[in-house]
């Protein structure tokens, strides 16, 4: 939702309903996944990769560098130029930990989907864990089902460690250690010696120290590594003959060669690549430190990545299995909402959404969605303090780790949630891409609309209503109720009143009216209240 899609035409979408994508924006390479979905299988039709190094282009002050985002921007145009035909909603592009961390990744962002034609999402450590443990157990199989898997990532600028059964994970972490960041770090210069790898291996047992006792104690059967690195090492030990599982005793023969070659730009081993060899130092420091972190005697490398993973989510939200429904169900039974107003709430504001989403520019299912969610979680305050409840629920919901959602979905969620009653504010919505904030300021006044018209929490049936915006007047919301129901209803005239007031105050307007008995056909269907 962070900018709109490139158009697709009738027929390249109806082409493309079995093809889905994934980008991964990654600190070190891009990665481009073009997928055929044949029922629960994914069958790779293309896959592009370019080496980008975004991780090394963090300036001293966190900024993504002018060099850096052109480099960045250079790729994703020919990323584009693929998924040129892919129809919205069949790609799914991730941003990782260098995106989290830039300061100024906002207008890059946008500048970024413009070139690629499809919006970026940028993801939190614990989600792209989740995303990544989800592709490496869909490229593998077990002999026996649901044995418990341990997965390491050891990406440009992050590494994420997982334990799960089957699909699911059951404990996740991602760590600021990756190749990139470790290397430029520990490496600087491309000397490589006992004394620098010694100190990048604690650097990283560090890392690991507050997760290696909830991970031992989970247990597991099997050890699996995804990602550039540990697939690179692994054939490196292959090529010298140490077999094609990575153990100790391989990993600690490679840091003697790489010791004896004494720089990166020396290194000459059989099957290194020259752009891998820049950022191996650091993630064969890594991967030590979290062997012997975890005791892993040995570890398989897995073909399975992120982009699958992300795929996979994917073929789950085209079958109605979003992992996002689950996390907003879960989070409002864990903080003991009222299941029930949140659904009459809810029912109202898409009944309100399905009126007026191509008026208000809202057709996106995607927004949608999203106005459910906070008709979901609009209360979640309230398990904290009654007084600025509504402040309450957007924190938790801006800082918690909820798995499926992507930061910019946690922020639109927030704003929502802020929104719902009190003063309307526009700069709540700042945090949001541009074409998105006017856009999540109309979703908000249809979920207060909604609270207001729920306030007695009762299960007595709303009146029959009517939403609709004039074209000659699109900043108008016009809300028709049954003739004669407002009148007795004080309570509820004087909410929509002072609504009335708020939405004014940035430029919108409510305008309320009776629906005569003649005029019934065609309104919104009747509703428990």
């Amino acid at each position: 939702m962070d900018a709109p899609p490139t158009p697709a035409t009738d027929d390249a979408a109806s082409a493309g309903l079995d093809l889905a994508a994934a980008v991964d924006l990654g600190s070190n390479s891009f990665h481009m996944l073009v997928a055929r979905v044949a029922g629960d299988r994914i069958v790779v039709v293309d896959r592009l990769k370019e080496r980008v190094r975004l991780g090394a282009g963090l300036d001293a002050q966190g900024r993504l560098t002018a060099e850096a985002q052109d480099r960045a921007l250079a790729c994703l145009l020919r990323f584009g130029q693929r998924l040129r035909d892919m129809p919205p909603g069949s790609v799914r592009a991730l941003g990782t930990n260098t995106l989290r961390q830039a300061k100024n990744r906002g207008d890059f962002l946008q500048r970024a989907a413009e070139v690629l034609g499809h919006p970026i999402e940028v993801v939190s450590g614990r989600e792209e864990a989740r995303l990544v443990y989800l592709g490496v157990a869909h490229s593998v199989s077990d002999p026996v089902f649901g044995s418990r898997r341990l997965v390491v990532d050891i990406g440009g600028g992050s590494t994420e460690v997982i334990i799960g059964e089957h699909m699911r994970p059951l404990a996740a972490e991602s760590m600021y250690m990756g190749c990139v960041s470790f290397s430029l770090r520990h490496f600087p210069d491309g000397v490589l010696t006992e004394k620098r790898f010694d100190e990048a291996f604690i650097a990283a047992r560090l890392e690991m120290e507050p997760h290696k006792k909830l991970f031992r104690s989970l247990s597991w059967e099997r050890a699996l590594g995804s990602s550039g690195t540990i697939v690179a090492i692994a054939d490196l030990l292959r090529a010298q003959g140490l077999g094609s599982t990575i153990t100790d005793r391989g990993l600690r023969r490679l840091r003697r060669a790489m010791v004896a070659a004494g720089r990166i730009d020396q290194l000459s081993l059989p099957g290194l690549a020259p752009e891998r060899a820049q950022v191996l130092p650091g993630g064969l420091a890594i991967l030590q430190g979290v062997m012997r972190s975890l005791h892993l005697e040995r570890l398989e490398a897995a073909s399975g990545t992120i982009r699958e993973g992300a795929l996979v989510d994917l073929l789950g939200r085209r079958r109605h299995q979003d992992a996002r429904d689950a996390t907003v169900d879960d989070l409002a039974r864990r903080w003991g909402l009222d299941l029930l107003q949140a659904a009459r709430v809810e029912r109202t504001a898409r009944a309100l959404w399905e009126a007026v989403a191509g008026a208000w520019g809202l057709q996106d299912p995607a927004l949608g969605m999203a106005l459910s969610w906070a008709a979901r979680l609009h209360e979640l305050g309230l398990a904290i303090a009654h007084p600025g409840y509504h402040k309450h629920g957007a924190y938790i919901v801006a800082n918690a780790d909820l798995p499926g959602f992507s930061r910019q979905d946690q922020e639109l969620l927030s704003a929502l949630v802020r929104s719902h009653r009190r003063k309307l504010r526009p700069d709540v919505f700042q945090a949001l891409p541009r074409p998105l904030q006017a856009r999540a300021l109309r979703l908000a006044v249809l979920l207060r609309v909604a609270v207001r018209l729920h306030r007695s929490r009762s299960d007595r049936p709303l009146p029959l209503l009517r939403a609709a915006v004039a074209k000659k007047r699109p900043r108008q919301l016009r809300l028709l109720v049954q003739e004669g129901w407002l009148a007795e209803h004080p309570l509820t005239a004087a909410d929509l009143e002072r609504e009335r007031g708020y939405m004014a105050a940035v430029g919108l307007e409510l305008s309320l009216g009776d629906l005569p008995a003649a005029r019934f056909e065609g309104a919104l269907s009747d509703r428990s209240g």
